[in-house]
């Protein structure tokens, strides 16, 4: 009769349970990884789908996206002289550097190579042209921070249109985890850089 019971109450905790929205739920993350609530209606424990299509798109364009951006902040030491934009460079590149190894290891666990560069065409999702890149690496001091913020602005609206293209078609919760964090991120972080832009002279 014990284990009988032992037995139903085994197989009873494997079912996923719906989270309601009365009472929080925190779910643990992978090793390092700060905890996150869980949101009404998820099923703990459930097993992710397989990825989609879009999951694989969000991830092998974000790492060269990023990549731009930490090409652009690595620019920042030698031409500026404001502390604020130093700030910037330097909160953008370690939110992004493990994020890039994070969807690296993504990919190369369903089978994926991660992409080599930081090609997205002309413009694609923000991204500066060779031109502008050009310009941005010519420029010095007040001129340099002008130009830093406002291809960096764009930069981020290009990533925020990727999130919301991700959480609208992806099935990776890990994907769908890295979507809503780049788009919470990067707006607290456009806001902020808007704020800046608007204080330099001329």
């Amino acid at each position: 009769m014990a284990s009988f019971v032992l037995a139903g109450c085994a197989q009873k905790a494997e079912v996923p349970s719906p989270v309601s929205g009365d009472n929080p739920v925190i779910v643990p993350d992978g090793p390092g990884a700060p905890a996150r609530t869980a949101t009404p209606g998820e099923r703990i424990g459930r097993p992710s789908p397989e990825p989609a299509a879009a999951d694989v798109r969000f991830a092998e364009g974000m790492i060269p996206h990023h990549r731009q951006a930490l090409e652009m902040t690595g620019l920042v030491a030698g031409r500026t002289t404001s502390p604020a934009i130093r700030r910037f460079a330097e909160q953008i590149a370690v939110a992004q550097q493990p994020e890039i190894a994070l969807m690296s290891s993504w990919l190369s666990a369903v089978g994926r190579a991660a992409p080599g560069g930081h090609e997205h065409g002309p413009g694609g999702y923000g991204m500066a042209t060779p031109e502008e890149m050009n310009t941005l690496r010519a420029a010095r001091d007040v001129a340099f921070d002008r130009r830093f913020l406002t291809l960096m602005i764009r930069h981020h609206e290009g990533a925020l249109k990727m999130a919301q293209e991700q959480l609208a078609a992806g099935r990776d919760e890990s994907m769908r985890r890295m979507a809503r964090d780049v788009y919470a991120g990067q707006s607290i972080e456009i806001a902020r850089m808007r704020r800046a832009l608007e204080r330099i002279p001329g």
